[in-house]
């Protein structure tokens, strides 16, 4: 179970991350077929997620955020952004299509806006909730279930991160980041995790950083100077030329590194942050975790040869038979 501070009181929401989840499930379970062939390495991993997810952490409300096909307003800032990624494999977009299908039989809504990723839908609505006064019923508990470590950013008191666990190539639990989580995963506070992106770039989205920055260095100037415009604002104050060895960490070929990449900083911050204001609203009701549609459930897990989860579907309260007058 989650860890809900005054747990009594407060009910959690869940927000799912779906491509970050789609995708992590589609590589660990590469070799995955139906007997007839059909590949559902990304169907299954997603699905076992899920229904962990509403095991283990009990959600009072729930959704899946999307990830647009459209390019997003990264794309047109930075031509380079995600170019390094490899084209979307055939077998994957069924597998989605099927993953939407299973969602919509467990009556949980999805999320999707063009020019806008996943993150960004989910940054917004975590905002959102953030923004509920303190007292305000139901005192609500963020959840952020994703596989990306971008998620970081958003954590608070009342917003947390939730990684299912890996099974290779080293197996991991699952975990549950919090603040001081995140500072011992990555050293630094979740509110300098955009800065850290900004100085060490991003490979996995092809953001830059700053050439020659690496994670030690971008770490110990955050914890430092404690953010990138403190940092630029030393360089410019104690008026740091490259050369100059004045000062005791920004000199010789650190400042000069610096100095050289100001922009690719600027830019790489601006793409590493997550939009929380893009325009989706939240409605809560609409978001609770009630019944679901389980006979048409059950026949998609027979079809695809899902016999292991079929145990693991919520117990018959949740059943649409049974509370559609909930709806």
């Amino acid at each position: 179970m989650a860890k809900l501070p005054d747990s009594a009181k407060k009910q959690l929401f869940v927000l799912i991350d779906g491509h970050a989840l789609i995708y992590r499930a589609f590589h660990a379970f590469q070799d995955l077929t139906t007997p007839d062939g059909t590949p559902i390495s990304a169907v299954y991993g997603f699905c076992r997620i899920l229904l962990t997810v509403i095991q283990e952490l009990q959600p009072e409300y729930i959704l899946v955020a999307l990830d647009h096909q459209k390019p997003t307003f990264r794309h047109s800032e930075y031509l380079g952004y995600k170019a390094n990624r490899e084209e979307m494999p055939a077998e994957l977009p069924p597998q989605i299509e099927k993953i939407k299908e299973i969602i919509t039989a467990f009556n949980i809504p999805q999320f999707v806006l063009p020019g806008y990723e996943a993150d960004d839908i989910i940054g917004t609505l975590s905002r959102q909730l953030e923004m509920r006064p303190l007292g305000t019923e139901p005192e609500l508990m963020t959840m952020i279930v994703t596989g990306d470590r971008d998620a970081f950013q958003l954590v608070t008191d009342r917003t947390h991160v939730w990684m299912p666990g890996r099974s290779k190539p080293v197996r991991t639990m699952d975990t549950e980041y919090d603040p001081d989580g995140v500072k011992k995963k990555m050293g630094v506070r979740p509110d300098q995790i955009v800065d850290l992106k900004a100085l060490m770039g991003d490979a996995s989205d092809n953001i830059p950083g700053v050439p020659g920055i690496g994670e030690k260095t971008a770490v110990k100037l955050l914890t430092e100077f404690g953010t990138v415009e403190k940092l630029y604002q030393t360089i410019k104050d104690e008026n740091l030329m490259i050369g100059s060895d004045k000062h005791p960490i920004l000199r010789g070929s650190l400042l000069k590194k610096l100095a050289e990449g100001h922009e690719e900083a600027l830019l790489s911050q601006r793409l590493a942050k997550i939009d929380r204001e893009s325009p989706v609203t939240l409605e809560l009701d609409q978001c609770r975790l009630a019944a679901y549609r389980k006979e048409e459930v059950l026949k998609m897990f027979e079809e695809l040869g899902f016999k292991s989860l079929v145990h693991q579907l919520p117990a018959d309260e949740f059943e649409l038979e049974v509370q559609g007058a909930l709806f």
